[in-house]
């Protein structure tokens, strides 16, 4: 299904997403495109459904052919204080107002928002797989976060953040049974594996993975 690039087609938009909202351990993070109106790229869609070659390959001519774009970051010690939740919509305030253009209509993804200040927003649930913008900000906020858990993986190699990103897979669960914690995992997070729970009781962490 082909992409809408707007939702009114009178105002300066400004499409919003966030990842990493299910992981134990590294940032949420967020990002604001607005498209510009000659963007043109067939492949761009939800980051979910697309590889991590074709994520990549994106990111490059997403920056070069949009009119604005900007990428916000909040640590886990805020997640913690603040809960997940209001992090990931907070995030999505700090990547708008590093915005030189003033967008005149916020397109969020999901279904939950914090109203910014003085520009009206539009929660879209599954967002990034309808408009242009949002799946724009999906891309450029996964590659971005990717990147970072990568390089956090060189520092705490035991826990697979280069192949599971932060995310609650076997591999990181057993790591945290056997090292505990560090200082990029959520402590408000479930961090113990060690007890065998019912079906019913295990958070299922893994819909947000990247294929």
């Amino acid at each position: 299904m082909k992409l809408k690039k707007s939702a009114s087609m009178h105002y300066i938009e400004a499409g919003c997403d966030e990842v990493g909202r299910g992981c134990l351990s590294g940032p949420v993070v967020a990002a604001a495109v607005i498209l510009d109106h000659n963007f043109n790229q067939n492949l761009v869609n939800d980051s979910k459904k697309l590889t991590s070659k074709t994520r990549l390959d994106l990111d490059s001519y997403i920056k070069e052919h949009v009119r604005e774009y900007a990428i916000a970051e909040l640590p886990p010690s805020f997640i913690d204080e603040h809960n997940i939740l209001n992090s990931s919509i907070h995030a999505m305030h700090l990547a708008l107002d590093q915005l030189t253009i003033r967008p005149e209509l916020i397109l969020v993804d999901g279904n939950r928002f914090h109203p910014y200040p003085f520009i009206p927003h539009q929660c879209i649930i599954k967002g990034d797989s309808k408009f242009l913008s949002i799946a724009c900000a999906s891309i450029l906020a996964k590659n971005y976060r990717d990147q970072l858990m990568i390089e956090l993986h060189e520092e705490f190699p035991e826990y697979g953040w280069n192949k599971n990103m932060g995310y609650a897979t076997k591999q990181h669960r057993e790591a945290l049974n056997k090292y505990g914690p560090t200082i990029h995992h959520r402590k408000s997070f479930r961090l113990d594996y060690s007890e065998v729970r019912s079906p019913g009781e295990v958070e299922d962490f893994t819909s947000d993975l990247f294929p």
